[in-house]
């Protein structure tokens, strides 16, 4: 398989965690779970008239050199991970993923709508923060003329199909409304129009990105289940989790692949912090930071902070591109690098970390892909999201909802009608 998996120390799984009738037990309940009609992800990627329907609104708006994607969220954190990992820049993107009023005034600042295509994501079509970005949008357009009748010419909105604020707006302005299944939370949307329309815009081979998720299902579904690599992950996980190990560091080798860590941290945290039907608390709690950048902060932390962290640490094994380090520079630290590369030195650095990690006990794993290319991100993505909810099941919680969020929405509601 292109995707490999190994652990600092095998021995660090408990015996209760590969007893027999638990791995049963749980590989049962996640086989029911992505066989089931209320969960999508694990098999949105075949649903080909997702990807045909991005493909004709790419086609109508191709022209647009700004793509502007409103949403929060998973609306916003897998496509801007896809792009900053795999896009060509040929066009402009700006996310509007916060109501930040001074953030959003600079992002307007520098749009000329005449250019631009607005991409509105919101699973609900309710979302306030992304109705807030709309009402902002809408009155900022009327300064260059741009009025309700013109809309269909600018919006496009991604949302449930069956029933959302935004499939009512869509009909009565006329724009194209794309499908976000019904079955697909927003944090496991990042492979369906959510993502793939603005991967499409990027210039990402998406039908590649698809074909990564599917082909890495069949490690997924390992039939030797005390050798399948995701229940492996997962005990392994858990193991560390009961002896204190609770915080999950997702440490890409890659300034292309640091936003990879954002959109796992949402992934992570909001699937698997949850209070369990007796009302006991459980979490892993995720950290985002990339290589070799944070040797020079964080990694002081997971070295000789408390022992509660686990280090994921993504390694890409060929670089698409590479710099010779040669030079005749008289300082010694420069001449030590000169018979190297660039990538070379990234990889001592990793391995660097790992060794050091070993000699401090401290728990790591490393994920190592061949390439950074759609296949490769697919898998990923298709890996991690399975990840999450297998933890979950063995966790014995509902990685697929989000009560605490909710919460949060409607108190802040509550204050709002009491201004």
């Amino acid at each position: 398989m292109s995707l490999s998996i190994r652990f600092d120390k095998e021995e660090r799984i408990n015996s209760q965690y590969q007893d027999s009738a638990f791995i049963q037990s749980s590989w049962k309940k996640f086989l029911q779970t992505i066989e089931s009609d209320e969960i999508g992800f694990f098999h949105v990627n075949l649903q080909k008239k997702l990807l045909q329907s991005c493909m004709e609104v790419y086609e109508k708006f191709q022209s647009r050199t700004h793509f502007i994607q409103v949403g929060i969220g998973g609306s916003s954190l897998g496509p801007e991970m896809l792009i900053s990992a795999l896009g060509n820049h040929k066009r402009d993107f700006t996310f509007i993923n916060n109501i930040d009023p001074e953030m959003l005034a600079d992002q307007l600042e520098r749009t000329d709508p005449k250019k631009a295509l607005f991409y509105f994501v919101s699973k609900s079509g309710g979302t306030a923060e992304t109705n807030a970005s709309l009402a902002v949008i809408c009155d900022w357009l009327k300064d260059f003329g741009i009025e309700e009748k013109d809309y269909k010419n600018y919006f496009v909105f991604a949302t449930d199909p069956v029933k959302s604020d935004f499939l009512t707006l869509s009909k009565e302005w006329g724009t194209h409304c794309l499908e976000v299944p019904s079955n697909v939370g927003g944090r496991f949307s990042v492979l369906t129009p959510v993502g793939l329309l603005p991967a499409l815009f990027a210039g990402i081979a998406v039908e590649d990105l698809l074909k990564g998720a599917q082909e890495i299902k069949k490690t997924l579904l390992h039939t030797d289940l005390p050798q399948n690599t995701l229940i492996r992950t997962a005990q392994y996980l858990l193991s560390l989790k009961d002896e204190g190990f609770n915080q999950t560091v997702l440490m890409p080798y890659s300034s292309k692949l640091r936003d990879f860590s954002f959109w796992f941290v949402q992934l992570w945290a909001e699937s698997l912090g949850k209070k369990k039907a007796n009302g006991e608390v459980t979490g892993l709690t995720p950290l985002p930071a990339y290589g070799a950048t944070d040797q020079h902060s964080q990694v002081q932390l997971f070295m000789e902070g408390p022992y509660d962290k686990v280090c994921l640490l993504l390694e890409i094994e060929n670089p698409s591109t590479d710099f010779s380090l040669k030079n005749e520079a008289s300082t010694t630290s420069l001449k030590k690098l000169s018979p190297y590369n660039l990538a070379t030195l990234l990889k001592a650095e990793l391995k660097g970390t790992e060794m050091a990690l070993e000699e401090a006990s401290r728990p790591f794993i490393n994920i190592k892909i061949d390439q950074r290319d759609a296949n490769h991100l697919g898998q990923l993505v298709l890996f991690f999201e399975s990840l999450t909810a297998l933890v979950g099941l063995m966790l014995d919680i509902n990685p697929f909802d989000q009560p605490g969020v909710e919460a949060g929405k409607r108190y802040a509601f509550q204050w709002l009608e009491k201004c």
